[in-house]
């Protein structure tokens, strides 16, 4: 469906803290063609043409699109900045927290973040469409809100003391960006009880793929954890397989918890290694037209597979996790994901800022719209508030025989291994 060329922007997507709050499957990247002058009007109109063509919904959410456009044309700007302040209006009338308004500034904070090298404090945020509040999608592994222990589905109530409740996307980011080694307060609220959470900004490297093998009472296993769908996460994905098909592994457990998806290209290229035909994902349009991505017989392994998720688990990953589920390709084991299953594409304005518009929804290879539903595991297994917090305090047990999570997976994989080995069996005998 996305042409490289065209440069995917990340989601979640995107919505990295850096991570903006975005999160799409993936976020499509093209330059505006429209001609924009020094105009502040000009810019408030090219905006509403935008949504006018592009927006996933003809009905603009019950919204009277036409008239919008007519009012605020009709107002005076006397600079950019009361045309962004519109604009932002505009967009808040479709109540969908994926299409937003980026300034310059936030638009090439967001392209930076693609590349993974971020500053902040390593949050994916987006805004929750019935509360009107800032929803934490998942931390970044190994940045300041993971070590401090902020989860996904915690709600954001004030930073640095101000109310969040109905602020934009956009200006809770720039609030909490900053330079390293600075301070920001996330208040936060989990069931009923609302918590100070004091974070040092820092500089953060990502590097989304890790791997090993690990002997077993069944044999040399490969774990690999994927934290983000960047740029580089196919190539990194695809190095860890060969290393570990190498070694020989019997089977393999892929970790996508708190991963809050990236890049639609970078989940569809990461889904053919595991896949190797079939179905990988369908995008809907407005029109109801539906384009698929395929696997390309090239995958890299056919060995037993588990995959882990949870609630931090959104857009590209529901994404892989899905096509995998469907065709039976692997085992599913954690807790119900995000339900993200949106698709947005970024376009860079004339001025230098940028506008993320949902565009379609994207559907499993059964046909399922798991927007605001997520994926469900074929084996629930939640871990308590003890057993969380004892992994946040203690990262190296993450993925090992110390997660509780990881001894269920592998419980799973250790019966699909036993299993395939019958098969190999009886099909020699035969």
């Amino acid at each position: 469906m996305v042409n490289k060329k065209r440069g995917l922007i990340l989601s979640a997507t995107v919505a990295v803290l850096t991570a903006v709050a975005v999160t799409g499957g993936g976020l499509r990247f093209s330059q505006s063609q429209a001609f924009f002058q020094d105009n502040p009007k000009e810019l408030v109109d090219e905006v509403w043409q935008i949504i006018n063509r592009t927006y996933v919904d003809v009905t603009f959410n019950q919204v009277d699109w036409r008239a919008i456009r007519q009012e605020y044309l009709k107002r005076p700007y006397g600079d950019k900045k009361e045309a962004y302040k519109a604009i932002r209006e505009m967009l808040e009338r479709l109540e969908d927290p994926y299409t937003r308004f980026m300034d310059p500034e936030e638009f090439k904070n967001m392209q930076i973040d693609t590349s993974g090298e971020l500053t902040g404090v390593g949050i994916q945020i987006t805004k929750d469409e019935e509360t009107n509040e800032l929803m934490v999608v998942a931390p970044i592994e190994n940045t300041p809100a993971f070590k401090a222990g902020i989860l996904s589905k915690d709600v954001i109530t004030k930073i640095n003391g101000k109310i969040t409740k109905g602020m934009d996307v956009g200006d809770a980011v720039k609030l909490i960006r900053g330079k390293p080694g600075s301070e920001v307060t996330l208040t936060i609220r989990r069931s009923a009880e609302e918590t100070d959470y004091s974070l040092v900004r820092a500089r953060i490297e990502l590097n989304p793929v890790r791997s090993r093998s690990q002997q077993t009472p069944i044999g040399l296993i490969g774990y690999i954890r994927l934290t983000q769908f960047s740029s580089q996460a196919g190539q990194e994905m695809r190095e860890a397989i060969k290393n570990l098909e190498a070694e020989q592994v019997n089977g393999y457990i892929l970790d996508l918890r708190s991963n809050p998806g990236g890049l639609l290209y970078s989940s569809i290229e990461i889904a053919r290694m595991w896949l190797d035909e079939g179905k990988i994902v369908s995008t809907v349009n407005r029109g109801g037209q539906e384009e698929q991505q395929r696997a390309s017989n090239r995958a890299l392994t056919d060995k037993p597979l588990v995959v882990l998720v949870d609630g931090g688990s959104a857009s590209a990953s529901e994404i892989l996790s899905g096509a995998l589920q469907d065709h039976r390709r692997a085992m599913i084991v954690g807790t119900q994901t995000f339900g993200k299953g949106l698709v947005q594409s970024v376009r860079g304005l004339g001025d230098g800022s940028g506008l993320a518009v949902t565009i379609a929804k994207y559907l499993t290879p059964n046909g399922r719209d798991i927007n605001k539903q997520g994926i469900d595991p074929d084996v629930i297994f939640e871990l308590s508030n003890d057993e969380r917090k004892a992994l946040q305090q203690d990262r190296e047990r993450i993925g090992s025989f110390g997660d509780p999570q990881f001894n269920k997976a592998f419980e799973v994989l250790k019966q699909q291994i036993t299993n395939s080995k019958e098969s190999n069996v009886q099909a020699i005998s035969q």
